[in-house]
C-alpha cells in the first residue's frame, strides 16, 4: 500500500480482498465472535497509510468489510480519530443473503459498483464494502468520476476489463506468468502492483509505478484477462462485458491499451456465493521408498481399507491418490519415494479423528518396509463447500451508507440481457502446406503457448494463448476438446467447454466439476487448478517445426 501512495501519480487506491473461501475463513471467525467477518490486515495497513493517502488526496475503496462492512468502517473511523485524521469513511452493504439460506455459513451476493460510486460522490475518502465484484471496486470510482450512467455498457465494460486486469496484483505484472523465463531473475524478485489509466470512454491503460519491479506486455494482461473466467460474454451486476471485443496494443514501454470492449446489459440475475460447512476431513500420507512402490502401496491400502471397516464409524468418503515422485538408482532417499496420499471426509469429525490417526499409526511396525508417514494425522478439520446460485436483482438491497449516515438505495438495473453464449466464430485459416505442414517436433505444448488457470466454485478455467498469427492458425484447430481431453486425462468423463477469442489469439477451457465443492472441501491434489494451465503447457504433442 505504501509503494502504491508514493510510487506515482494516483487517485483511487483499490483493494480486492476476498475469494471464495476467504468468505468461508470470514465466516468461521464470525461463529468466535459476531463482531469479527473482515480483514483486519486492511486495519494493518491502513495504520501505515491513512495519513499518506489522506495527505495526497488519495481515495481508498476495498472490499475488506467481508461479512461485515459496517463493522469495518466503524474500525476505520475509530482508527483515524486514533491518528487524528479528519476521513470520511462510508461503506455499501446489502449483499448478505444468509438468512434467505438456511444452513449456509455465509450466503453473499455478488454486487456491482453503483453503490461505490454512490459513496464517493458524496464526498467519501475511504469506501468498504462485503461482496462486490472484483471488477466492481474500479468500475464504481470510474462511474463516479466521469458521471457514467448505469446504460453506458460500453464505458463501463472497459472499465470491468480493467477492474479485472487489476484484480489480483501482480499477476499483471509478471506474476505467475507463463514466459517468466524470459527475462532475468532480477527483475521478477518483487513486481510491483499494476494500475489503470482510465478515460471518459472507458478506454484504459494498463501501467505500474515507474522503477517497481517486474513488467507489464500484452502477455501479462493477456493472461490475467483469461483467468477465471468463461465464455466471450463476461457478466457482472452492472454490464456484461465482451471479451472478445477486447483490443490489446503496446503503448510504449510497461503500458498496454485496452480497447474496443463492448458491453451489453447485466443478466436478470445475480450471482450469489453460498459457504456451508461439508463436515470434517483428515489425511495421512504415507512414504514407499525403493522398490516395489505398486505393491508396497497396495498393501498399506488393503491394510487401511480393512481398519476402517472395523471401526466403530467407518468414514463416509475414502480417496488415495499415489504420487510416483521417485526415481531409480536415487542418488538420496528422498528421490527414492513415493507419496500415497489417503484423504477421508465425514459429518462426523470422530470418524475422521482417531478411526484414521489409530489405524495409520498402529501399522507402523506391521506393515511394508521402509514403513513411515509424512506427519501423523491429527484429530480432523472442518472443511467447507461452496456453491454459487442465482437470484433476482430485487433480492438484494443494495444500500450505499454514506460518510454522514444517510442511507442510499442503489436501484436495480432496469435493462437486463438473458446471459446465452456468443456464436462460436469462424476459425482462422489452416496453416498452409509447406514448411509449415511438413515437419514436426514432438515438444511441450509450452514451448509456443501459455496458459492461466483458475477456480470458479467446483469448475476450472485454462486459458491458453499464442503470440504469433501462425501459432494461433494451429492452435485454433489442434486444440479442440477431444485433444484438451486427451493431455490433461483427469477432465476424461467430465463436461470440458471450449470458447474462442480470436482477437486475443487465445482459446479458453472451462471443465466442470473437476474441484468437487470447491477448493475448501480440497476435492484434488491442486484445489485451485492454479497449475492446470502449467501441466497443459508441459504434455508433448506434435508441433510444426516453423513455429518452433
Amino acid at each position: 500500500m505504501r509503494e502504491m501512495l508514493t510510487g506515482g501519480e494516483l487517485d483511487v487506491l483499490t483493494g480486492d480482498y476476498l475469494a471464495e473461501l476467504t468468505m468461508l475463513i470470514l465466516g468461521r471467525d464470525r461463529l468466535k465472535d459476531p463482531g469479527a467477518g473482515y480483514a483486519r490486515t486492511f486495519l494493518r495497513q491502513l495504520e501505515e497509510c491513512l495519513g499518506l493517502a489522506h495527505e495526497r488526496g488519495v481515495r481508498i475503496v476495498a472490499n475488506a468489510g467481508g461479512l461485515n462492512p459496517a463493522g469495518l468502517a466503524d474500525a476505520v473511523r475509530e482508527l483515524a480519530a486514533r491518528l487524528g485524521l479528519s476521513v470520511r469513511v462510508a461503506h455499501v452493504e446489502g449483499d448478505d443473503l444468509t438468512a434467505a439460506h438456511p444452513g449456509s455459513l455465509a450466503a453473499h451476493a455478488y454486487l456491482g459498483g453503483f453503490g461505490i460510486a454512490a459513496c464517493l460522490r458524496e464526498g467519501a475518502d475511504v469506501v468498504v464494502t462485503g461482496r462486490v465484484t472484483d471488477a466492481a471496486l474500479v468500475t464504481g470510482p470510474a462511474a463516479a468520476h466521469f458521471g457514467w450512467a448505469p446504460t453506458d455498457y460500453d464505458r463501463l465494460a472497459g472499465a470491468v476489463v480493467a477492474g479485472h486486469v487489476l484484480e489480483c496484483g501482480a499477476q499483471a505484472t509478471g506474476g505467475n506468468y507463463a514466459f517468466f523465463g524470459e527475462r532475468p531473475v532480477r527483475e521478477l524478485l518483487r513486481p510491483g502492483f499494476p494500475l489503470a489509466e482510465i478515460h471518459e470512454d472507458g478506454t484504459a491503460v494498463i501501467t505500474k509505478h515507474p522503477g517497481t519491479g517486474g513488467f507489464v506486455d500484452i502477455g501479462t494482461v493477456t493472461a490475467q484477462l483469461l483467468y477465471e473466467t468463461g465464455g466471450a460474454r463476461y457478466a457482472g451486476p452492472d454490464v456484461t462485458a465482451r471479451l472478445d471485443t477486447v483490443q490489446l496494443s503496446s503503448d510504449g514501454p510497461d503500458r498496454v491499451r485496452i480497447a474496443g470492449v463492448r458491453g451489453e446489459a447485466p443478466p436478470p440475475t445475480l450471482k450469489v456465493g453460498v459457504n456451508r460447512l461439508g463436515g470434517f476431513r483428515n489425511e495421512v500420507t504415507f512414504v514407499l521408498t525403493g522398490l516395489d512402490i505398486e505393491t508396497k502401496a497396495e498393501l498399506v491400502r488393503a491394510q487401511m481399507t480393512d481398519a476402517l471397516a472395523l471401526a466403530k464409524s467407518p468414514p463416509a468418503e475414502v480417496r488415495w491418490e499415489l504420487v510416483r515422485t521417485d526415481r531409480p538408482d536415487a542418488p538420496t532417499e528422498e528421490l527414492a519415494s513415493a507419496l500415497l496420499r489417503l484423504v477421508v471426509r465425514d459429518p462426523d469429525q470422530a470418524a475422521v479423528g482417531r478411526a484414521l490417526s489409530g489405524a495409520a499409526i498402529e501399522l507402523a511396525l506391521a506393515s511394508y518396509p521402509g514403513f513411515h508417514v509424512l506427519a501423523p494425522p491429527g484429530k480432523g478439520a472442518p472443511y467447507g463447500v461452496f456453491e454459487d446460485v442465482y437470484v433476482p436483482h430485487g433480492d438484494a438491497a443494495h444500500v450505499a451508507v454514506l460518510h454522514d449516515g444517510r442511507r442510499v438505495a442503489v436501484a436495480p438495473p432496469q435493462d437486463t440481457l438473458v446471459l446465452d453464449d456468443v456464436a462460436e466464430p469462424d476459425p482462422p485459416e489452416p496453416l498452409p502446406d509447406g514448411p509449415f505442414t511438413r515437419a514436426f517436433t514432438r515438444a511441450p505444448l509450452g514451448r509456443i503457448a501459455g496458459a492461466r488457470s483458475g477456480d470458479k466454485g467446483g469448475n476450472a478455467n485454462v486459458g491458453v494463448w499464442v503470440r504469433t498469427d501462425a501459432a494461433w492458425r494451429w492452435l485454433a484447430h489442434e486444440l479442440t476438446v477431444d485433444r484438451f481431453r486427451q493431455l490433461l486425462p483427469e477432465c476424461e468423463g467430465l463436461t470440458v467447454r471450449r470458447h474462442v477469442l480470436p482477437e486475443l489469439r487465445a482459446l479458453n477451457f472451462v471443465v466442470e466439476g473437476i474441484l468437487g465443492a470447491g477448493v475448501a472441501a480440497q476435492h484434488r491434489f491442486d484445489p485451485q487448478a492454479k497449475a492446470l494451465g502449467e501441466w497443459l503447457r508441459a504434455r508433448h504433442l506434435d508441433i510444426p517445426e516453423a513455429l518452433l
